[in-house]
């Protein structure tokens, strides 16, 4: 191909690539074997057959012949979210007609029917075109070797432009795109855009490109945005509607911010934080890679409900609202998540946009960069943070939750088609691959493992690379075997079973201490990896002694001849990564002590040793609760009282039954309102009230809620937000008080936001103490657009699958498990997980267990992704039914 944006040279142009230089390519595109260099027959069998969704061998087969590709796109958005959207697509190309023979057609991808189509010209003149499989087929009469023009009149499908009453916003990720209009939508086909807008004339826009002109047409406005830099389709974005606009400078760059909050006290108060922090990790960003922030402009949209955190659009990204405007009485974990969530989103500018993975199998490889270089920009804004214990803590325990589990997937992931690409988020990708990301950088070392980016970034800058083509890289400037070690970490899935041995001799001191790794799998897998064992004293304090574990048993010979400790953490330094069973008298000691452990960090790791036990059904649930109940009364730390407050809440509601439950009730509420009476922070405060409210059973606890509700009895330093007194209204709901209908009509009159009324309206159904009334909820998520707005359903789902109304809704678990290949096929990438962990995370009996046992056995045609997702989200319920049924 001639010079352009092309995928084989990262976008630096030269010519059509030789057929060596494609086998090369093909190699590294997917898994090793899982593609040969496809002959010119092949790939023009594969266009006029290519199946539905966006297979491999469809993109490699358009990879191969299409190059400096660029879309103008105009579309007519009406005022009215039924009304139809009407568009004019312009698409120019260049083709190389040999790599695909003169009688294989032009093939774009798009969901739309026949009706969705109303003209499509090539060249100048009607078009030969056929819709069928997702696709939309041209030519191949009228295609050219070389450039080619392709107009397309049509209208857009809905599926992926999150309409609503007053504005919409697009979420193309991963093969959405096609949703909307016709396109090539595979990641490795980069492209220039340049969108035009017809709106309501009172409506606000954003785009990838700069706003060039506003232009008014009577009612309505054309809005121009310029042509953006190479992106790819899933990229894409636009939002519009009644937004307010707010614009900001720094360091010599304008920003601007779409939001649709209405508390101006609330906008006030986040608002120079907001600004401050995307400067913050630009800086960052262009310091560690050498290279500027390299799109045009720079804005963000605040959205009401958005289906996730932040989402990356080049120049303008997509952020879920109240990640950004934060409550007066924030806590310390939101306050480093909306700093976290800014810097993810930042780093995707280099990490995903600027170079971009070839094919899905990579997508972590965006989501790993993300959240690493998230750690390290975020750190210094926060000095009084232990940010090694707060990596431990937003990494370890999800990570741990998939791959203790039968259904947990490697990092790196074998994909056939983009259809089945949201199956592969979730927790290994943003929580495990950061951990195997720091152990990585570790073994090449800090200055070798940035020089190392700074080359990939720079070689492949606009264009797509593959993870190969980075261990490549970073294995010259390594002594390690990094391809070997990849194998492990990335290529496969689990985490190993480590253990201390520790010998001993007649004098008292150690004569050896080993640290054992064991595959639970019973395949041999070893993963390299550094620890440091702590080798605790009766005070608590100790030593850490670093050892590297290359082998199944390595040993540790400086604590030759040091004290016998009195208790061993291996993991001692939060670094390695793998179930590490205590020995029995470090696990007695610690059963007993924990507390008096002095580093936050050692603590943490043992209180994730000793979670594992319960889990494992070799420490009772009681016995564990009793045990951080001792521990959150006295810990300084905030991030391990967050880390403590939730596990307990997940103890108290699913690994204790109800008798049970009731028993430690009072205690558990009593110390948790206690110590939020003494909190000397509003963070605190606020943390240890939202564990109470969603802890509190007893009859007296229910009358405080209550009055706290009702304004009748309020809390010192902590100022409750309306999302704060709703959530109160929906425990009340919850636990059944007799008045519930009027307390939460009551709270609807509080609700000012119209996006937040919205929500609150659509979830109350699942709050009724009618029964009828929430399986009728239930019954109408069948219908595909109410559904449509994800958060909303999964508060209902949760309300619906409370604890305490769990009995009454395990007769919907089938029917929402059978529901959930049509869930996957129509939600957005998150939400097959999330709507599992909606509906099974409130049970633990046997019955439910029993339900999703059978399904699993009578459906063996589930795709193996999706199955592999139910397992995730079974393991708890399972291990619920376990631990309670004795």
């Amino acid at each position: 191909m001639a010079a352009g944006v092309h995928r084989w040279r990262g976008g630096r142009g030269g010519a059509a690539p030789t057929r060596r230089a494609l086998a090369v390519a093909c190699a590294a595109f997917g898994f090793a074997g899982a593609c040969r260099p496809a002959d010119v027959a092949e790939r023009a069998q594969v266009l006029r057959a290519p199946g539905p969704g966006v297979s491999l061998a469809l993109a490699r087969a358009r990879a191969a012949s299409i190059g400096e590709l660029r879309y103008e796109v105009t579309l007519e958005i009406p005022a009215g979210r039924r009304q139809p959207i009407e568009g004019d697509l312009t698409v120019r190309l260049r083709l190389d007609l040999p790599a695909v023979g003169s009688d294989a057609p032009l093939v774009l991808d798009f969901t739309g029917g026949p009706e969705a189509v109303h003209r499509v010209e090539l060249n100048g003149a009607p078009a030969v075109y056929g819709l069928r499989d997702e696709h939309l087929f041209v030519g191949p009469a009228g295609l050219r070797d070389g450039d080619n023009e392709l107009r397309v009149r049509f209208t857009a499908g809905d599926g992926s432009l999150n309409r609503n009453d007053e504005y919409l916003y697009t979420l193309f990720v991963p093969d959405r795109a096609r949703t909307a209009l016709p396109v090539f939508d595979q990641p490795d086909l980069k492209a220039r855009w340049r969108l035009t807008l017809v709106l309501p004339r009172d409506w606000q826009a954003v785009a990838n490109g700069a706003e060039q002109e506003r232009v008014p047409e009577g009612e309505r406005v054309r809005v121009r945005f310029a042509e953006t830099e190479p992106i790819a389709s899933y990229a894409f974005a636009f939002a519009a509607g009644r937004f307010h606009l707010l614009e900001a400078e720094r360091d010599g760059r304008k920003m601007r911010l779409l939001h649709r909050e209405t508390d101006p006290e609330r906008v006030a108060r986040n608002l120079e934080a907001i600004f401050d922090l995307h400067a913050r990790a630009l800086a960052w960003l262009q310091e560690y890679t050498g290279i500027p922030y390299p799109f045009a402009k720079f804005d963000f949209v605040a959205v009401p409900a958005f289906q996730y955190g932040g989402m990356e659009h080049p120049g303008a990204i997509f952020y879920r609202a109240p990640s950004l405007f934060l409550p007066e009485a924030a806590t310390q974990n939101q306050l480093l998540g909306r700093a976290s969530v800014i810097a993810h989103e930042t780093a995707h500018m280099w990490f995903g946009n600027l170079v971009t993975m070839r094919w899905f199998d990579d997508v972590w490889m965006k989501e790993v960069f993300a959240n690493f270089m998230a750690a390290k920009i975020v750190n210094p804004s926060f000095p009084e943070v232990n940010h090694e214990l707060r990596f431990l803590l937003a990494h370890y325990p999800a990570a741990y939750a998939i791959d203790r589990t039968a259904g947990a997937n490697p990092i790196r992931q074998r994909l056939d088609n983009l259809a089945e690409a949201g199956t592969l988020y979730g927790a290994i990708i943003y929580q495990k691959a950061p951990i195997m990301m720091r152990q990585l950088e570790l073994l090449v070392g800090e200055e070798a493992f940035r020089d190392g980016l700074r080359a990939y970034l720079d070689a492949h800058r606009y264009g797509n690379a593959t993870w190969p083509e980075l261990i490549e890289l970073l294995d010259a400037r390594s002594a390690q075997d990094l391809r070997a070690w990849s194998r492990v970490w990335v290529e496969q899935p689990g985490r190993p079973t480590v253990r201390a041995q520790v010998e001993a001799a007649d004098d008292g001191t150690m004569s050896a201490l080993r640290i054992l790794q064991q595959d639970p799998a019973g395949r041999g897998r070893v993963w390299p990896q550094r620890v440091e064992a702590l080798l605790g004293t009766a005070d608590g304090g100790g030593s850490r002694l670093p050892a590297l574990l290359r082998t199944a048993v390595t040993e540790v010979p400086e604590a030759t001849g040091r004290p016998l400790p009195a208790f061993l953490v291996a993991n001692g330094a939060g670094l390695g990564y793998g179930r590490f069973v205590l020995e029995p008298a470090s696990r007695a000691w610690l059963e007993g002590h924990l507390p008096k452990v002095r580093e936050p960090i050692a603590r943490a790791a043992a209180w994730l040793s000793l979670w594992d036990a319960m889990l494992e059904a070799e420490l009772a649930p009681d016995r564990l609760l009793e045990l951080g109940r001792a521990a959150l009364s006295v810990e300084a730390d905030e991030l391990l009282v967050q880390q403590l407050a939730g596990d307990l809440g997940t103890l108290y509601w699913r690994y204790l039954t109800p008798e049970r439950r009731l028993a430690a009730a009072p205690a558990l509420e009593g110390v948790l309102w206690r110590l939020l009476e003494r909190a000397p922070s509003t963070s605190l405060r606020a943390t240890f009230f939202r564990a109470w409210r969603d802890v509190a059973l007893t009859d007296s606890a229910v009358a405080r809620m209550r009055r706290v509700w009702a304004g009748r009895e309020r809390i010192e330093g902590l100022p409750l937000s309306v999302e704060d007194t709703t959530a109160l209204a929906q425990e009340l709901a919850l636990r059944g008080v007799a008045d519930a209908e009027a307390i939460l009509e009551a709270q609807r009159e509080r609700i000012d936001n119209p996006d937040r009324l919205a929500r609150f309206d659509f979830a109350r159904p699942a709050l009724s103490a009618d029964r009828a009334t929430r399986l009728a909820f239930f019954e109408s998520l069948r219908e595909p657009a109410n559904r449509e707005h994800e958060p909303w359903v999964l508060d209902g789902l949760r309300f619906l699958h409370h604890p305490l109304r769990a009995a009454s809704a395990v007769e919907t678990i089938l029917p929402a498990l059978e529901l959930l290949p049509e869930i996957q096929r129509t939600g957005d990438i998150f939400f097959p997980l999330r709507w599992l962990n909606a509906v099974l995370g409130g049970h633990q009996s046997e019955a439910a267990a029993a339900i999703v046992r059978d399904f699993l056995e009578q459906h063996p045609e589930l795709p193996a992704q999706l199955r592999g997702k139910l397992l995730q989200a079974a393991d708890p319920l399972w291990r619920a039914a376990r631990i309670t049924r004795r």
